[in-house]
């Protein structure tokens, strides 16, 4: 059972009317200390996928006062174990607005996941070095044609956090983060296809190679793969769990196309490399489009109404472009030859 613990800032006024907010939640435990004249410090133990509820109930109702302070911590561990209480009925208290909790999909709160994906969306120098170390170990096991080299080159890429940054720029219309993604997804690309390149240039590439050859052919059942990564990927930022195995999945789908299309390019196969361009493109669209759908299914979405409603239609065109552009991928999948 993921837990967090809240911790408020509150005037003593304030801290008394908090028992309302909370009667319907999954809250373990509750605890006043008095911090200054006048003002309580409040540290509620809750469950993880209680927590965004709460935070929109609380920050709604105690948000404008100027002493108000809310810290969100994640808990390893507390003794003894909670016991999952039984709901109470809603209250009925007039004037207070409640977000119900959700009973349906369970994930970690829209404050946590934008803090945890913000960070994995900026464009570092760590960020550049990791995709140019990936790009050299996944060329030498793919011309190789070792496998084990070419995951190990898969663990390494950091490839996982801006797509799916990316999307959720989309289901909460946040531009800002929509721009940090594109900036680091097309770095990323960028290093990758210029170090290919280059690689074909100076390295002797046999166009029979297995490892390379199979992703020169697009088929439809890689449209199936990317988008259960986009799923996988979505799921495991929302569920807070360790992401390094899903990372694996995504850039296997992304990095060995890329990094086999530069290696054809830059060695005079360009109708081999155009396979493998449209293998990396498509996969892109379907992991950036399952990844928006998860997170639209899941309930992300704005606090306030007025974003929320400049997120749909953010979602709406994200989704649209990525399904014309995955139409267009599945046609142009059907014009390249297989290579006898």
């Amino acid at each position: 059972m993921a837990l967090r613990l809240l911790e408020l800032k509150l005037a003593a006024a304030d801290a008394d009317l908090l028992a309302e907010l909370l009667d319907d939640a999954q809250v373990h435990d509750v605890s006043y200390l008095p911090v200054e004249e006048g003002h309580r410090l409040v540290r509620i133990l809750i469950d993880a996928h209680d927590t965004e509820a709460v935070l929109d109930r609380v920050t709604a109702r105690f948000g404008s006062r100027e002493s108000f302070r809310l810290v969100l911590l994640p808990v390893e561990a507390t003794l003894p174990a909670p016991v999952q209480p039984e709901l109470p009925p809603a209250s009925a208290t007039p004037g207070v607005e409640k977000e119900p909790v959700r009973v349906g999909f369970k994930r970690i709160s829209r404050e946590e996941l934008y803090e945890d994906i913000f960070e994995a969306s900026k464009l570092t120098g760590t960020y550049a070095l990791m995709v140019a170390v990936s790009t050299i170990v996944a060329a030498v096991g793919l011309l190789r044609g070792d496998t084990a080299v070419v995951i190990g080159a898969m663990v390494i890429a950091p490839l996982l956090g801006p797509n799916i940054s990316l999307a959720v720029a989309a289901t909460l219309g946040d531009a800002r983060l929509a721009v940090s993604s594109l900036k680091a997804i097309a770095a990323g690309v960028s290093i990758a296809a210029l170090l290919s390149l280059f690689a074909g240039m100076v390295v002797d590439v046999h166009p029979g190679m297995p490892e390379l050859l199979m992703r020169t052919q697009p088929r439809f059942g890689d449209i199936l793969l990317a988008l259960a990564s986009g799923t996988a990927g979505a799921l495991a930022f929302t569920s807070a769990v360790p992401g390094v195995v899903v990372g694996v999945m995504v850039a296997v789908a992304l990095l060995p196309p890329l990094v086999v299309a530069g290696l054809f390019a830059g060695s005079g196969y360009l109708q081999l490399a155009v396979g493998a361009l449209i293998l990396a493109a498509t996969n892109v669209t379907c992991i950036n489009l399952a990844a928006v759908a998860t997170f639209f299914l899941q309930g992300v979405r704005p606090r306030v109404w007025w974003e929320t409603k400049r997120a749909r239609r953010a979602t709406r065109i994200a989704g649209g472009v990525w399904i014309a552009m995955l139409l267009l991928l599945a046609g142009l999948m059907g014009l390249v030859r297989p290579v006898p």
